[in-house]
């Protein structure tokens, strides 16, 4: 990947800045596995960018394809080490988003209690 500078925030953003990345990686933390599961977030992803952002997280090493199984067409999305160490980064945004934006959802707790060795975030 290429990046626009050396600088680790600006480089962070290159690959999870846009609209949807952190959407996905929220949905994955909250259990979302499959294409399906994540087509279905409430946000309303359309399946070509979907499969965009997945291939970019999977070739960032953020995220792993499980092998397929079990009837399934695709296999299963899993957060890698490093994508479970962007934890803190979405639990800020939330935190943030619930107490400066008005009418938005409350942060679930199993949400909250989360932490980054959580061995149910990894693949």
């Amino acid at each position: 990947m290429e990046f626009r500078s050396g600088c680790p925030i600006a480089s962070t953003l290159d690959i999870v800045g846009d609209r949807w990345s952190l959407v996905i990686l929220r949905s994955m933390v909250m259990g979302a596995r499959s294409f399906s599961d994540l087509l279905a977030m409430p946000e309303g992803i359309s399946t070509n960018i979907l499969s965009e952002r997945l291939k970019r997280l999977e070739q960032a090493g953020i995220i792993k394809l499980s092998e397929k199984g079990s009837g399934s067409k695709r296999g299963a999305y899993r957060l890698t080490r490093s994508g479970a160490e962007l934890l803190p980064v979405l639990k800020s945004l939330a935190t943030w988003g619930e107490r400066n934006l008005p009418d938005r959802w409350t942060i679930p707790a199993r949400f909250k209690a989360m932490d980054p060795d959580d061995p149910s975030l990894l693949g």
